[in-house]
């Protein structure tokens, strides 16, 4: 007796069950939120008590590993003061601090711009947007990582790195403070 013609036993046929992509996910982190590629909103953390984000980060000269805070007020205006002032010369296109980022320097080693985000083996779900994005340094990202993130937002992913990577910036942005983004 042959068997009942379903998308299981023809491959022609594609079973609608695995095309389904599911975008809630545990939250990787206190500050996101349960669907891929978004973070709570800057009101909300402060509200919570969420005033430091961490993030893995790992020297370039001497290897080690090692946790990193960043305060999430004093980064979150140094990032909104610099939109405000540059946006309009950006022509949606990240700037060169966001592409080429200057990292930070090692407490451990003492090397100047070498601490960078440890990204390695990272599920693109489980990456920390908002450290990234706090830090400046979402520039070390891969495209198809940045691409990954607007997808996931619904925001429009195609084209160069620095449009990629400013798209980035502006939704990360406008999820942490969307009554304030209207204003720029």
């Amino acid at each position: 007796m042959l068997a009942p013609y379903t998308a299981s036993n023809n491959p022609n046929m594609h079973d609608a069950a695995h095309e389904v992509h599911v975008n809630t996910i545990p939250p990787p982190f206190p500050w996101a939120r349960d669907r891929r590629a978004t973070v709570h909103t800057r009101e909300y953390l402060m509200e919570n008590g969420i005033v430091t984000i961490t993030g893995s980060v790992e020297c370039k000269r001497c290897k080690v590993k090692f946790e990193m805070g960043l305060d999430l007020e004093k980064k979150f205006d140094e990032v909104w003061k610099f939109i405000q002032k540059n946006k309009h010369d950006m022509s949606d296109r990240a700037p060169d601090n966001w592409a080429i980022p200057v990292l930070p320097k090692c407490e451990h080693c003492g090397g100047e711009n070498s601490v960078q985000p440890y990204l390695a083996g990272t599920k693109k779900k489980h990456i920390n947007w908002l450290f990234l994005f706090l830090g400046q340094t979402l520039g070390c990202c891969t495209i198809k990582q940045l691409k990954y993130f607007l997808k996931h937002a619904s925001i429009h992913r195609t084209g160069a790195k620095d449009r990629v990577l400013y798209s980035t910036y502006m939704t990360l942005c406008k999820q942490l403070v969307p009554d304030w983004f209207d204003s720029l």
